[in-house]
């Protein structure tokens, strides 16, 4: 049985703006909310450090931590999934033209 339909081709708006999955997450989730990262830590049982992590963009979203956000957060963990394998793509392409480019 198949849940969702993916498509292979399936890509990104690049006109949109590229932010970290933990941008999103303080600026569009917490901050307009009020609540802190101490709260959500309290609510998901992720850590207050690895939560800072997120946000600076020094620790990726893994399905865990998607799973956790999503029982107290609107989002779903596909989601932040997403969110995380965009931002990843991106960066990982950028190195990759920059490398092309050095050659």
């Amino acid at each position: 049985m198949c849940l969702i339909n993916i498509h292979p081709l399936m890509d990104f708006d690049a006109s949109e703006l590229l932010r970290s999955p933990g941008d999103v997450l303080l600026n569009d989730h917490l901050r307009p909310r009020t609540m802190s990262i101490a709260w959500l830590a309290r609510r998901t049982g992720i850590s207050v450090s690895s939560l800072r992590q997120i946000t600076r963009g020094e620790r990726r979203i893994n399905a865990e931590f998607a799973f956790r956000l999503s029982c107290v957060m609107d989002p779903t963990p596909a989601y932040w999934l997403v969110l995380q394998a965009r931002y990843d793509l991106a960066r990982v392409g950028a190195e990759h033209d920059a490398r092309r480019r050095g050659k």
